[in-house]
């Protein structure tokens, strides 16, 4: 029920804030941390509110969070912020070619979170699977590794709809060689120290909480050796 609450009740307030073109400032560097001597590594994080920072200051994002985290641990790691507010896994199948071309060069690896916004718009999870299957196509034609942090249905969709929109994730992992945390809010969706007050973005805390569980798996999917 606090997945439901979070995702059908708080995330269409944030769903309402505007999706901007895709344009070179949809690909910003995240805000500068000292980097430790070593191999550079570097990460395109692509996805929707959730990565872009939503409803918290600059330098405070799950990218900004993950580079430091990743720095903290002697990883020189700088990891491009390409979150878009509002994008549904169509919205970035269009901008995420455009997304690439944009690097520097080309990334050790692509961290793709998107689905919230498909599941508040009801969209069909054939839709969403094949959006998400064309970016992982285009990721594998250009040999680049992704991690997915994926996102669940709330069980009032129904049956049919759940399973088919939670085995997405899982499924694409598999078919893909994709590294996978299965649900990017695990831990810290439902409660309220964690969450900002719209109940489906993560404040500084619940952030840094994210990033706890996740930067292993980054880790470890870029070659991290200890």
């Amino acid at each position: 029920m606090l997945l439901q609450a979070a995702l059908l009740g708080g995330c269409d307030r944030a769903s309402d804030a505007p999706s901007p073109a895709p344009t070179a400032n949809s690909v910003a560097p995240v805000v500068a941390a000292p980097a430790p001597a070593g191999p550079s590594r570097l990460i395109l994080a692509f996805g929707d509110s959730l990565y872009a920072g939503y409803g918290l200051d600059r330098g405070s994002s799950l990218p900004d969070a993950l580079q430091s985290r990743l720095r903290r641990d002697g990883i020189n790691a700088t990891v491009v912020n390409a979150g878009v507010s509002g994008d549904t896994s169509a919205a970035g199948r269009q901008r995420f070619a455009f997304a690439l071309d944009n690097l520097p060069r080309r990334p050790d690896l692509i961290l793709l979170g998107l689905g919230g916004n498909d599941v508040l718009r009801q969209i069909a999870p054939d839709e969403t699977r094949a959006n998400m299957t064309a970016m992982l196509d285009e990721a594998q034609r250009r040999k680049i590794p992704v991690m997915l942090t994926g996102m669940m249905a709330p069980p009032n969709l129904g049956q049919d709809y759940t399973s088919k929109f939670n085995s997405i994730w899982p499924d694409l992992a598999k078919s893909h060689q994709a590294t996978l945390y299965p649900f990017i809010l695990e831990g810290v969706i439902g409660n309220p120290a964690l969450m900002q007050a719209d109940r489906v973005h993560p404040n500084r805390v619940g952030v840094d909480k994210i990033v706890g569980r996740v930067a292993p798996l980054v880790e470890t999917a870029i070659g991290k050796t200890d």
